[in-house]
């Protein structure tokens, strides 16, 4: 009991340090670095508490792609993060007040053993006592939980749709494909038969239309 005590407090110290890390680290690649090291330390906690699938999803998926995928696009990207911080104190008002919402919720599900004492049993009411950790997650999330799982799924997806949009840029100088342009061509607009004289070719003035 009291080692996994120790053990306790060392996951949940080094994690709360790497993410206020993350936070205030003025290089990116550290804040990554630091992200990787508070996941490491969660997956930890998730093993103390039993949790042992999402242990090994939280350090397969988010350090072994996600975090490492932020990493290389950080170090391949030539980012003026002078020029990001420029509208800092324009939108500082808008991110506190989203910061204070984050942070009631936060205090609101730690003392909800306050409000309701029986809101931590209620989950696993449902679930039998001689199913595995990977089995529970599954009757909980795909039986009672399956609407809030399908918002949420639906959440992430407006949210990459939004990011993509947001983010794409199209240069004019950039040559773009048309399917319906390509469909639509026929013989006689991707052919032109020309009648050239022995030893002159093509004149300088034929050269855009055989461009097009």
């Amino acid at each position: 009991m009291i080692l996994s005590a120790l053990f306790f407090y060392l996951f949940a110290a080094i994690c709360v340090a790497s993410a206020v890390m993350v936070i205030v680290s003025r290089n990116p690649v550290h804040s990554v670095l630091f992200l990787i090291l508070a996941f490491v330390n969660a997956s930890g906690l998730f093993v103390l508490m039993g949790a042992e699938f999402l242990a090994m999803i939280l350090v397969v998926v988010y350090v072994g792609a996600v975090a490492v995928l932020f990493l290389f696009v950080i170090m391949m990207l030539d980012v003026d993060f002078a020029e990001l911080r420029e509208g800092f104190s324009q939108y500082l008002p808008v991110g506190l007040v989203i910061g204070g919402i984050f942070l009631a919720e936060l205090l609101l599900v730690g003392g909800s053993w306050v409000i309701n004492p029986n809101v931590a049993k209620s989950i696993t009411s449902a679930i039998p006592a001689n199913v595995s950790n990977t089995e529970a997650l599954g009757l909980v999330l795909y039986t009672k939980y399956i609407h809030y799982f399908q918002l949420s799924s639906m959440v992430l997806l407006v949210a990459m749709i939004g990011a993509i949009v947001l983010t794409l840029r199209h240069k004019a100088s950039v040559k773009r494909q048309n399917i319906s342009v390509q469909n639509a061509r026929t013989p006689e607009l991707a052919m032109s038969l020309r009648k050239v004289s022995a030893g002159q070719g093509l004149q300088d003035a034929d050269a855009a239309e055989w461009v097009q």
